[in-house]
């Protein structure tokens, strides 16, 4: 609630109940407070038929959840040997003695059903009220992922007859997100009823992700699958992939099935791409190596960039980024290199050269590309934009 705690959790089990075709209506995070957990309940019950909930179930004071849903439910705790027994295992496994707090977790509320937890001491706990489902569980992620995928989920499907739910995002690159609404709003509008477009833009990248339900899940990837063909026709030049897929992996894959390598020589990015691309693991099959040339005298002297070129064109500009595109093609022996050089800002910009120029240059076996851009005002944003930008721009060059 104070900001230094990311709540992973909701995004986790909403991609895993919209999976099982459990349409997610509403997250909400609330504080350790009795108030605040029960008015966040009733309201719950209110709108949706499964409440799922996480966290505040440890052997600290602080933790609050057992008792306030035992006021909830109008019930009280009780000592679970089950729960106990389970927790006795656990320890045992880890050479672990069993203190009296942690004695203290396998006392439950009356009312509920035991949910397992074989990976920690708290276990989870099943209600039912009014014909719908509460379960509370830890809010430790490796403890409570597959309570949520062994358990809670198959009991759910059992109960209730759900949707079938199909998602697909296609991703695309070097276009912004009115545009892209632009150019394919025709298509979009002819979307049928039960397909829907979410627009998910960020820092040099807009995601479509199309979502369809129905009753068979098969039919439903077909028909997604359909209308994404026709989408592609209107955009083939931004599309670059699905999902998960991500650039850096692409140009990756690329390059070792051409059985090719890569260098990088950043000035603006700070060895931003060099750091995407390194990040996969046997990336040393295709990927040489980098130079940082922040300064222009690392770009004279490492890159082989002409002094009169920065005199006359000066750091940012075509001439020089071709030559920094060049000189570490040169210095690393790969077959391809990018370059980076830009004002990545806030400061250093100028009325010819505003915060946000930059160009890149991809060196290939038989040419020099060289592109110009303006990303704008804010300085990570435009990191991660250039690199982006030059990974595509790689990336279809190689497909080329």
């Amino acid at each position: 609630m104070i900001g230094q705690v990311v709540n992973t959790n909701a995004s986790w089990i909403s991609e895993q109940l919209n999976l099982a075709g459990i349409k997610v209506h509403q997250v909400s995070t609330i504080s350790d407070n009795r108030e605040h957990i029960l008015t966040a309940l009733k309201e719950a019950e209110k709108r949706v038929d499964i409440i799922l909930i996480t966290g505040g179930l440890g052997p600290t004071k602080d933790d609050i959840t057992k008792e306030t849903l035992c006021e909830y439910f109008d019930t009280h705790l009780i000592f679970s040997e089950t729960v106990f027994s389970d927790i006795v295992k656990l320890f045992g496994k880890r050479g672990l003695t069993i203190s009296s707090p942690n004695r203290k977790q396998a006392e439950i509320p009356e009312a509920c059903t035991p949910v397992t937890n074989y990976h920690g001491s708290a276990a989870g706990m099943w209600f039912e009220k009014a014909g719908k489902v509460f379960v509370s569980l830890p809010g430790v992620p490796f403890e409570m992922k597959p309570m949520i995928s062994e358990y809670i989920i198959p009991e759910i499907q059992k109960r209730y007859k759900a949707k079938a739910i199909v998602h697909k995002t296609v991703l695309t690159q070097g276009i912004g997100e009115s545009w892209l609404a632009q150019k394919i709003e025709a298509w979009e509008d002819r979307l049928p009823e039960n397909i829907k477009l979410a627009y998910l833009p960020q820092p040099g990248i807009v995601r479509l992700r199309l979502t369809a339900s129905g009753k068979n899940k098969k039919e439903l990837e077909d028909q997604v699958g359909g209308e994404i063909k026709k989408m592609l026709k209107i955009i083939p030049k931004y599309f670059f992939g699905y999902d998960k897929d991500q650039l850096f992996e692409l140009v990756g894959e690329l390059l070792r099935k051409k059985n090719q390598s890569l260098s990088t020589a950043e000035s603006c990015t700070g060895g931003y791409i060099a750091h995407l691309i390194t990040s996969v693991a046997g990336s040393s099959d295709y990927f040489k190596g980098s130079v940082v040339a922040y300064a222009n005298k690392v770009k004279q002297e490492v890159l082989e960039v002409k002094e009169q070129s920065l005199i006359d064109f000066g750091a940012v500009s075509e001439e020089v980024v071709k030559q920094m595109a060049d000189g570490a093609r040169n210095k690393f022996q790969t077959d391809y290199a990018i370059a980076t050089s830009g004002i990545a800002g806030p400061g250093g910009g100028t009325k010819e050269k505003p915060v946000g120029t930059t160009w890149i240059a991809i060196a290939t076996p038989g040419k020099t590309i060289v592109q110009h851009f303006l990303f704008g005002e804010h300085r990570e944003r435009n990191i991660r934009k250039t690199a982006l930008t030059a990974l595509n721009m790689l990336r279809k060059e190689l497909l080329s």
